[in-house]
This record gives C-alpha cells, sequence and structure tokens, in this order.
C-alpha cells in the first residue's frame, strides 16, 4: 500500500482511492478524511462529540431525539468513513450496540491505525457490501439505520431503489428510525425520488438541510429522517434553525409538494446519484 508523508498530512493509496488525513489546525487531535479529494469524515479524537460537517450535525440532532437522552440503541451504520458518527452515540448514548459496514477494506486499516476508536465502544466494523450486509440482517433488530455510503462521491444506485429501502424497513424495529444522507444539486430530481421512494414503506418523514439547497440553489447535503411513526419535526426544527449554519426542515404537505409526485426508484432503472459539479470539492471534476 502506497503512502506519502507531507508536512501536514498522511495519504495512504486505500481500495476506492487516495485517502488523505488532514490535521485540523484548530483542534490538536482533529483530522479531516478526503478521499480524492472529497471531504469525506471529520473526527476529534479528544472529543467526539464536535462535529465539523453540517449535515452531520442534523444527523446528530436526529439520533438525540428520536429516544430519551442517554438510551442505548441498537445502530447499523451503513458506509464507515473515519466512524465519526458510531463515536459520537457510543459517546452520547453508552451501552449502545453498534455494526459498521464499509467495503473498503484498506481504508478500515488506515482509520483502525491512525484514528482508533475506544476500545470500550460496542463497535463491530465489518468490510462488507452495504446492501449485501443489509440483507443479511435479521428482521426487527435495530433501532437505527444510517445510510451514508458515497462511491466516488455518487450514492450507488442499488442503495437508492425501492428494494433498498424495504430492506430497511425490515430490519427496522417498529418505531425504528432511519437516516440517510442525501447528496444533490439543481434540480434535485435525485433527492425528490429518494423522498418517494422512503416514503413508500416508511410514510413518516421529513427533510433537512440548507434553505439554498432545498430551492435549487445549489449543490449539498440533505438529510432525510424516516419511519412509521412521526419524526421529532419541531425538535429537529429548532436545532436546525440554531446551527451555526441555519437549515430548514420539510414535512407532512411540504414535504408532499417537495416531491412534486416523483416516481418511486426500483432496481431494474435505478441509477446512481448525480455527480457534485466540478470543483465542488476544491478539485477539478
Amino acid at each position: 500500500m502506497a503512502r506519502k508523508r507531507g508536512p501536514d498530512r498522511l495519504g495512504v493509496r486505500v481500495d476506492t482511492g487516495l485517502a488523505e488525513l488532514v490535521p485540523d489546525p484548530d483542534r490538536p487531535r482533529a483530522f479531516t478524511l478526503n478521499l480524492d479529494g472529497a471531504p469525506q469524515s471529520h473526527v476529534d479524537l479528544d472529543d467526539p462529540t464536535h462535529l465539523e460537517f453540517e449535515y452531520i450535525r442534523r444527523m446528530a440532532a436526529a439520533i438525540d431525539l428520536i429516544a430519551p437522552a442517554g438510551q442505548p440503541l441498537r445502530v447499523l451504520h451503513l458506509g464507515g468513513g473515519a466512524l465519526t458518527l458510531p463515536r459520537y452515540v457510543a459517546q452520547t448514548r453508552p451501552g449502545s450496540t453498534q455494526r459498521v459496514v464499509e467495503v473498503d477494506a484498506a481504508l478500515v486499516e488506515l482509520v483502525r491505525r491512525e484514528l482508533p476508536w475506544p476500545p470500550q465502544a460496542r463497535l463491530k466494523v465489518r468490510v462488507a457490501d452495504a446492501r449485501q450486509a443489509l440483507e443479511s440482517s435479521p428482521d426487527d433488530s435495530y433501532d437505527l439505520v444510517i445510510a451514508d455510503v458515497f462511491a466516488g462521491a455518487r450514492t450507488p444506485a442499488r442503495l437508492t431503489s425501492v428494494e433498498f429501502a424495504g430492506a430497511v424497513a425490515r430490519v427496522l424495529r417498529p418505531a425504528g428510525t432511519y437516516l440517510v444522507n442525501i447528496a444533490d444539486g439543481p434540480p434535485l430530481r435525485h433527492v425528490r425520488a429518494q423522498v418517494a421512494t422512503v416514503g413508500s414503506v416508511l410514510p413518516m418523514a421529513c427533510l433537512v438541510a440548507d434553505a439554498a439547497v432545498l430551492r435549487g440553489r445549489r449543490y449539498g447535503n440533505l438529510v432525510l429522517v424516516a419511519g412509521r411513526v412521526a419524526p421529532p419535526v419541531a425538535e429537529l426544527t429548532r436545532r436546525a434553525a440554531g446551527d451555526w449554519f441555519p437549515g430548514r426542515v420539510l414535512a407532512d404537505d411540504e414535504l408532499d409538494r417537495f416531491a412534486g409526485g416523483a416516481k418511486v426508484v426500483v432496481d431494474a432503472t435505478a441509477t446512481a446519484s448525480a455527480p457534485p459539479p466540478a470543483g465542488t470539492f476544491g478539485v477539478a471534476g
């Protein structure tokens, strides 16, 4: 495995591209993980509750609100990166049982070696395909499923279909929650289709994002919160409005209007999410 060290970063060739660990100049034991130039994760080893990326803070807000504070959860993470959210859950909900599925074995070893997670965390990392791992999971086995899977800055097609969403619904407990990070830009066809697709099997949902992204003015991350019971919309709205970068929450009729009659995605016709515009992450497209 090729390695290169510069004065301020470590670069390693992993299975899915060039991974770089870039130290945070403002936090002594914090790092950003980039993959082929695109930021994937930010981790503070001294304070796992410090969340640098705004979409991660929105996911964390949902995690905080779906169950009483401190209550352990059983969690399936599809997509690992540097394990930002698994570390957060281990810190804020001690005793939680977490399973992380990451397809890139070399990336897992890099994170294990350079950004080790606390040994007391009940956290198991499995190198596997996200959909295969999901489909092999037992019924009604998780309180929370989190999907944050990208290949070349795009969500793979086979993770966008109603068949995939149905598998998520099957492994969730009756009051369980599905959190998914969706990246999209104008005209937001992908996220509208995902709202319709996930909503067809988990009908109680809301969408959290920056207002400019929701209006189709720029590319960005949107967080879909879905389940069989109503999400904590009022509390999420307050948390989003009070963030460093305020966001909006769409639910109920607003969310239906946003979806705008988009069709449910099926395996036979599914496509990967739209690529980010050239230069989105400071590198040429």
